[in-house]
């Protein structure tokens, strides 16, 4: 059953499983809430409020920073409004604010769709279908975007989570980032074309440790992956050894943290399938043919003390 939860979400659906639940609105298709026993996994929008530094927001048909809102795609040229006008960017594309149609409800699962059209903004046609299904391993969101334009489109998609971990602020709680090297970014926050190792440095979270006062805001790669090609991150409680892990599959090349600045109660952990400004330079650009689909899946998850 469907709700109305404020102007700002639309309709939301709730979904659940054992001790997971889920609250998914219509705007955006935004992940509104993810609680393990009722308590939040995630930093979300009050009831009355509206996603603040795109908490739980859906990024396409591109994610980060787009520099100067202008980019050139083989015969096309997509010119988006500046909405980080301080920084002469264009963020986290078009479709995190515009309402998504219902597909599908049932208890442990919802499925959001929308249809891009060609737009000065984004001059081709896209169809976004994304899934959040809880099970025994927490929230699993699957993503297909669908080419349905006669000539090819770009993408580049992410997510928004924050992750909390019961601590009364994300600066006493411990991190881990399995990554290798980050992004080194301009003034404008976006990529040089050049990486670093983290090694040595104090953005370096391969090994748990405090997050303390640290403003973060950055991409990271070479992404420490397991067995199934999953990399993964964390927050932690240091009191208890629990927290909020993230995983995410071999679509997903970049992890992009970020602390917010209104209020440090969670640590965005941004999956992202190219680096910001990707339109432009095409590092890592999804590129899909006519009628082609690209799938991609990550998954957000109660961490247990041992």
């Amino acid at each position: 059953m469907a709700t109305q939860a404020s102007q700002a979400s639309g309709k939301t659906w709730r979904i659940d499983h054992g001790p997971y639940s889920a609250v998914i609105a219509e705007v955006g298709a935004t992940l509104w809430a993810l609680a393990y026993d009722d308590e939040p996994l995630i930093s979300g929008p009050g009831p009355d409020e509206w996603p603040d530094e795109a908490a739980g927001q859906v990024l396409a048909p591109w994610a980060g920073r787009l520099g100067d809102g202008i980019y050139r795609f083989e015969a096309s040229v997509g010119t988006a409004a500046l909405n980080e006008a301080e920084r002469n960017n264009a963020i986290h594309g078009l479709v995190r604010w515009v309402p998504w149609t219902l597909e599908a409800h049932a208890l442990n699962r919802v499925t959001l769709a929308c249809q891009i059209r060609p737009t000065p903004a984004y001059p081709f046609s896209l169809l976004l279908n994304v899934e959040y299904r809880l099970g025994r391993d927490g929230l699993v969101v699957t993503t297909f975007a669908t080419n349905t334009g006669s000539v090819s489109a770009p993408l580049s998609l992410g997510f928004h989570p924050y992750l909390t971990a019961g601590t009364a602020s994300i600066d006493l709680a411990h991190i881990r980032i399995a990554a290798g090297q980050k992004l080194n970014l301009d003034e404008r926050l976006l990529p040089t074309g050049d990486r670093r190792p983290v090694a040595g440095t104090e953005f370096d979270f391969r090994t748990t440790r405090a997050l303390g006062p640290s403003q973060l805001d950055l991409a990271y790669t070479e992404l420490e992956r397991d067995a199934l090609g999953h990399a993964s991150a964390a927050v932690i409680n240091p009191d208890t050894g629990e927290g909020t892990e993230i995983w995410v599959d071999g679509s997903f090349r970049y992890l992009v943290a970020y602390t917010p600045i209104h209020r440090r109660n969670g640590l965005a952990i941004e999956p992202m399938t190219s680096p910001p400004d990707a339109l432009r330079s095409g590092k890592d650009l999804i590129v899909l043919d006519a009628h082609q689909q690209f799938e991609a899946v990550f998954g957000i998850r109660r961490l247990r003390h041992g």
